[in-house]
């Protein structure tokens, strides 16, 4: 197995290797999950697998989840379809980690490429451990112990009716995250807000807030520039896919961006999501 790393902050193909080989074999399995905690998101190309394979790969990581609005790949649990037509619908193309608005987000995905346009549909990945390593320490000392609400209601629930969006939140009702979380099995601490983070919870305090105007537009100011953190390009890597191409990223660590600038020219991406805990 070659590896070949693709930017200094992020990301690694890796090459001569079959996931579908990785899911039956314990000490490449380990090997690929060591590199995996160090690079984030590891890429395959030309991998001639199956659906079967790529959901053995995937649920070495753990179980799998469905999605709420994603339809499930019939005959296999925990593998959702992205298709993407003529119909302009795209809702990843923003910086996001998958599912924060859960109690426990995944912890990974693995994503396969069916078919995709000659041109475009890149998928970017952030290092989100750096963003925020490199804050300014006085963010640092202001964030610290600061907890925020994720929803789904003003995402996917956005273009449904309110009937819809009402019965999705009864079922994904808001839930609060640390806005900096641990890394479960390396300790590193990640910035975690994204488009899902409605508010901070925690934010109207005497140190924070001297009268009641300061709340919304201080913590609002906050939490946009917390968010636009992912943005910058020297924590990212950008993967352009082709039929076969696998990647699987680590969901606590990172956040992707699917570019949408390939409408109205089809894409055809299948991913499995692996289940996480809750983050702290």
């Amino acid at each position: 197995m070659q590896i070949k790393p693709l930017t200094c902050s992020i990301g690694a193909e890796l090459r001569d290797v079959s996931i579908a080989d990785v899911a039956k074999d314990d000490a490449l399995f380990a090997e690929i999950k060591a590199l995996l905690l160090k690079h984030r998101v590891l890429f395959f190309r030309d991998q001639d697998i199956t659906r079967a394979d790529h959901v053995a790969f995937a649920s070495r990581f753990g179980d799998l989840e469905d999605h709420p609005v994603a339809n499930t790949v019939p005959g296999y649990p925990g593998l959702i379809e992205i298709y993407k037509s003529e119909k302009r619908d795209h809702f990843e193309n923003t910086y996001h980690s998958d599912a924060s608005w859960r109690a426990n987000p995944p912890k990974g995905a693995v994503l396969r490429c069916i078919s995709c346009p000659e041109v475009g549909g890149d998928t970017i990945w952030v290092n989100m451990v750096e963003a925020y390593k490199n804050l300014p320490d006085d963010i640092k000392a202001k964030i610290e112990g600061l907890r925020a609400k994720h929803g789904i209601e003003h995402s996917f629930g956005a273009v449904m009716t309110t009937e819809e969006r009402e019965e999705l939140v009864r079922k994904y009702p808001l839930v609060d995250h640390p806005v900096v979380r641990t890394h479960p099995e390396t300790g590193e601490k990640i910035l975690y807000v994204g488009p899902f983070s409605t508010h901070f919870i925690n934010y109207h305090t005497p140190e924070n807030v001297r009268f009641g105007q300061d709340k919304t537009p201080g913590a609002s100011l906050l939490l946009n520039y917390l968010i636009s953190q992912a943005a910058i390009p020297e924590y990212q890597v950008r993967f352009k896919w082709e039929p076969g191409s696998v990647a699987i990223w680590d969901n606590i660590a990172t956040q992707h961006y699917a570019v949408s600038d390939y409408w109205p020219a089809p894409r055809r991406m299948e991913r499995a999501t692996i289940s996480g805990d809750r983050p702290f």
